[in-house]
This record gives structure tokens, C-alpha cells and sequence, in this order.
């Protein structure tokens, strides 16, 4: 039986890599493993420590806007684990993100939220 035993990495695609990448590390605070330019593609990667796993953050040269909404299939957002949901919202809005109100999941009883990052992929934060 094939299994896989956990997410190693979500990738992204960015229109604006500066943006994104002030966004991800300094606003949500992950920490940069690798980043490189390739001159072929002219395509910046990040590479982004998320607990475990990774998220890679691409870019490329005009890409288009993403069409649908979360209802649609495909991926609906990413989310994020965090100790305190409530203290976490404070610092987006501090941080001049908008940030939906606060959530109370009703099967697990966590809290969580969804924000949006710079190119409006659905994000979301919940409580570990």
C-alpha cells in the first residue's frame, strides 16, 4: 500500500516576488532556508521553514491572476498553525493586513481566521 506519511512542501506562484517575499518573512515571520535567482527563467524560488515542511514561493514574469474563489476546485487555501490565534490577528492588523474576525471551528472547538497575502491566495491561521 502506498502512503504518504506528511506535506513536505506547498509551492506558490507570486506576481510580485519583493512583495511577497517582505510579506511571508516579515510579516508572518518564517524564516528563509535557500533563495535563488535563475537568470534562465527569470524566476526567483524561496524556500520557507514552516514548522516541518516548507512552503516555495515562485515567481515568473506575468503571470495571470488567479481566476477563482475558494469554492472552486483545486486548492482552497493554506493554512497555518499558530499558539494564539487572538494575538496573531492583532499583529496582521498591526501589520496593516486585513484579517477576517475570529472563528470558532464547531467540531474541534479551535479558533482560526483567514487573511489574504499580497497576490489574494486565502490564508489561514489555526490554533494549535
Amino acid at each position: 500500500m502506498l502512503t504518504a506519511s506528511k506535506i513536505h512542501h506547498v509551492a506558490i506562484i507570486v506576481s510580485d516576488y519583493q512583495r511577497s517575499k517582505r510579506f511571508y518573512t516579515e510579516t508572518l515571520g518564517l524564516e528563509i532556508i535557500a533563495e535563488a535567482y535563475r537568470a534562465e527563467r527569470q524566476s526567483y524560488k524561496l524556500d520557507l521553514k514552516v514548522g516541518d515542511g516548507q512552503l516555495e514561493v515562485f515567481s515568473f514574469p506575468e503571470t495571470p491572476a488567479r481566476l477563482t474563489r475558494p469554492e472552486a476546485c483545486g486548492l482552497r487555501h493554506l493554512a497555518f498553525s499558530v499558539k494564539d490565534v487572538p494575538a496573531f490577528i492583532e499583529g496582521l492588523r498591526a501589520r496593516g493586513v486585513p484579517v477576517e474576525d475570529m472563528r470558532i471551528d464547531e467540531y474541534t472547538g479551535k479558533k482560526f481566521t483567514f487573511f489574504r497575502d499580497p497576490d489574494d491566495l486565502p490564508l489561514e491561521v489555526y490554533e494549535e
